[in-house]
């Protein structure tokens, strides 16, 4: 799923293409990408775009007259920009924005259509699809930990809970929590005053030095390869690989479709989160420090 990083960098190469441009038409493909329809998709026809921003992790497109279209990309979504009137491919191309100067097409791999495209007006329109999360990036100190702690939960669920903290998902929480050696499993109401300022100076780290890195690795061109694995990540998607702080192997929890990657080392103590399917499957074999499970391994 694009985050924090991934919708900026977009919003920087949509502005110089769409800013001050006049909506010549919206082509929609499949019809269970519009999720509203009031205002209607015919009132943003011939209104100039206004503004571009980010609500938590959605593309916000403003037009002339307080007219929203919001776009949430969800896991597979993308952006791409095209030449005008772009054809759009069938298999995986949602809609088409017709701007004078080039199309912005949305497209979503795979065969679950998850994306949504919602219409709203005025400032009440917007903040109605706002899930409420304080901003994870530029938030204080005392409103992060009043977010992340006005309910008790792991700090992995947290982070990643849209009405608590905005614009964090799955790739970029494991990052940051390696980044301030905290473990995901960590319940929020039991941390204390330390690990809460380690943990918001990490998550300000984290987002900016990845957005900064994105933004110079596209230079004027338009994102084509939103990934949430990248190479320079610490943990993110490295199940087994060596931790680039202490060399031993990331590890993962396992929770359906979605995993933790983590370094027991750097963030547990040495010792290996249970992972449901596994530990369960292994019981008493299942290795409970670094230590066991490298004595595990098969010699190389």
């Amino acid at each position: 799923m694009p985050e924090l990083p991934d919708i900026e960098v977009y919003l920087h190469a949509m502005r110089p293409r769409m800013l001050g441009q006049r909506l010549d038409g919206l082509r929609v493909a499949h019809p269970f990408l519009v999720r509203t329809v009031d205002p209607p998709l015919d009132a943003f026809h011939g209104r100039a775009v206004v503004g571009l921003s980010r609500l938590g992790k959605r593309v916000v497109i403003s037009f002339e007259g307080e007219l929203h279209l919001v776009i949430h990309l969800m896991v597979a979504g993308r952006l791409l920009w095209k030449e005008p009137q772009a054809k759009l491919a069938k298999r995986f191309a949602l809609a088409g924005f017709d701007f004078p100067g080039g199309t912005l097409v949305l497209t979503e791999a795979g065969s679950k259509r998850r994306a949504s495209l919602h219409t709203a007006s005025g400032a009440a329109g917007l903040a109605a699809l706002d899930p409420g999360g304080a901003e994870a990036l530029g938030s204080t100190l005392p409103a992060f930990t009043a977010a992340l702690t006005r309910e008790n939960h792991t700090l992995k669920r947290a982070l990643t809970d849209p009405h608590l903290l905005s614009g964090i998902g799955n790739a970029y929480s494991d990052e940051i929590l390696h980044h301030a050696r905290l473990s995901p499993v960590l319940l929020t109401q039991r941390l204390d005053p330390d690990q809460l300022a380690r943990l918001h100076a990490s998550t300000q780290q984290v987002l900016r030095e990845h957005t900064d890195r994105l933004l110079a690795e596209l230079g004027d061109g338009f994102p084509e390869k939103v990934t949430a694995f990248r190479p320079e990540m610490a943990v993110h998607g490295r199940y087994g690989k060596p931790c680039p702080v202490c060399e031993h192997a990331v590890q993962r929890i396992v929770h359906g479709a979605h995993e933790t990657n983590y370094c027991p080392t750097c963030q547990n103590s040495g010792r290996v989160l249970a992972d449901r399917a596994l530990s369960k499957l292994l019981k008493a074999d299942w290795p409970r420090t670094v230590e066991e499970l490298e004595a595990r391994r098969p010699p190389r």
